[in-house]
Formats: structure tokens, C-alpha cells, sequence
């Protein structure tokens, strides 16, 4: 396996699930807590190594709606974590020119958070790197729920016709309105499900299971994935 990879065979987008930070610490006799500190240093590393091998947009599956039923302290360590990242990205984006997005129902956390989360998307708007999204209670199925409701709405309000509601409609509603699909979903530490995550984005995306949890995915394991995705047929055409 090469450093690098060809030209034209790098995926613009990548998506990834970031699986396995609880078992990865458990096995090394520490709190779960402490593979989720780890696991969000690895995201920094991870988005250097991603735009340095030449992917655009990446998507990462930080908090899912579905988190919150978690043990009361390791949801407050991950919102903790979550701030704390925020606080640290507002150092290290302007250094490699990224540029932040929440993508999610961000009305699910504190008043202080969302404000957090809001300036740091301001603050890199015009960065012109890698685009990095971050999921944060998110769930696919909320999201196509709440992009119903406001299609449901303007229907009402009499400025959309039914008969005028295509796919471009829905997916102007959606999170992702202003990012192409992904071309690659990665799953780290083994799991081989969707998980809630993208459903409609993800209609012709190539996916792409390790078993190396989140912790230790380093770019020789990127490398590999986009190895993988390169060297796949994709013989149908993509919406």
C-alpha cells in the first residue's frame, strides 16, 4: 500500500461512523470516558491526513439522537469533550484553513453550547480547506422528519405545490442541503450498520467496515479505505 494515492481515485466525500472509543479503552483497562478524550483527538489528526490525500468534505457521526440514553455521567463527559474540542478548534482550523459544520437538531443542547457551535461555524465560513461536518444529535430519520414538516409547511402556506415535490425539494430540505452525497461511508471497530446515519445521502455510497476501533485509525488505515473504494466497479451512475 502506497503513501499516497493515484490521481482521480481519491473520494471527495467521506463519511465516517466513529465507532469502537468505549471498547478500545476498556481493553486497556480504562473508563469509557477516556477512549471518547482519545477518540476526539483523533479527529483533528484525521482531518489533516483527509485533506492532505486530497478529500473535500468530511462527515464524522459524533452524537447521534440516540446517545443521549447513554449513562447520565458519559453523556455529560461527551458534552464536556464536545466544548472542550470546540474551544481547541478555534486555534486549529484558521492553521489548516477548515472550515466547521453541526449538522443535527442543535436545539437539543445548552443555550451555551449551540452559541459555541454557531460562532465556531461563523468563525470558519470562509476557511477554504477541508470542509469538516459534524454530526451532532443526529438522527437520519429526525432529519427527514423535520425536512417533512417544513415541506408540510410551506405546502400549507400555499408556496409549494405537491404535485412540484421531487427529490431536489426534499434534499433542499435536508442538513446537507449544500454538500454533494457521499462517495465513501468508513465504520470503524467492526460494526457493519448504518446506524440512523445519513439514509437518503447515502443511497450510492460505497461502504467500507474495519475492525480497527475509532482510536486507532490513523492514514495508513484512511489510505486503505480509499484503496478499497478506488478499486471498487461503481458500474451505476449516480443521482
Amino acid at each position: 500500500m502506497s503513501d499516497m494515492l493515484p490521481s482521480g481515485s481519491v473520494p471527495e466525500h467521506v463519511a465516517i461512523i466513529l465507532d469502537g472509543n468505549g471498547r478500545w479503552a476498556k481493553k486497556r483497562g480504562m473508563p469509557r470516558t477516556y477512549g471518547h478524550k482519545v477518540g476526539a483527538e483523533n479527529v483533528e489528526n484525521i482531518c489533516r491526513e483527509a485533506w492532505d490525500i486530497g478529500i473535500k468534505y468530511l462527515t464524522v457521526y459524533a452524537f447521534s439522537t440516540e446517545n443521549w440514553s447513554r449513562p447520565e455521567d458519559e453523556v455529560g463527559t461527551l458534552m464536556k469533550l464536545f466544548g472542550t474540542y470546540i474551544k481547541s478548534t478555534f486555534k486549529t482550523a484558521p492553521k489548516n484553513n477548515m472550515r466547521v459544520r453541526f449538522i443535527g437538531d442543535l436545539g437539543g443542547f445548552s443555550p451555551k453550547l449551540i452559541a459555541s457551535m454557531k460562532e465556531l461555524e461563523e468563525f470558519t465560513s470562509s476557511l477554504t480547506g477541508l470542509s469538516l461536518q459534524i454530526c451532532v444529535n443526529y438522527g437520519s430519520r429526525d432529519e427527514i422528519t423535520r425536512a417533512v414538516r417544513s415541506i408540510a409547511e410551506e405546502v400549507k402556506e400555499g408556496k409549494l405545490d405537491p404535485d412540484d415535490i421531487t427529490d431536489e425539494v426534499i434534499n433542499s430540505h435536508l442538513d446537507t442541503r449544500d454538500l454533494p452525497d457521499p462517495d465513501l461511508m468508513i465504520r470503524t471497530s467492526g460494526e457493519q450498520r448504518l446506524s440512523n446515519y445519513l439514509l437518503w445521502q447515502m443511497a450510492y455510497t460505497e461502504f467500507y467496515f474495519t475492525d480497527v476501533a475509532w482510536p486507532d485509525f490513523d492514514r495508513a488505515e484512511l489510505i486503505k479505505a480509499c484503496e478499497a473504494y478506488a478499486n471498487r466497479d461503481r458500474r451505476y451512475g449516480r443521482v
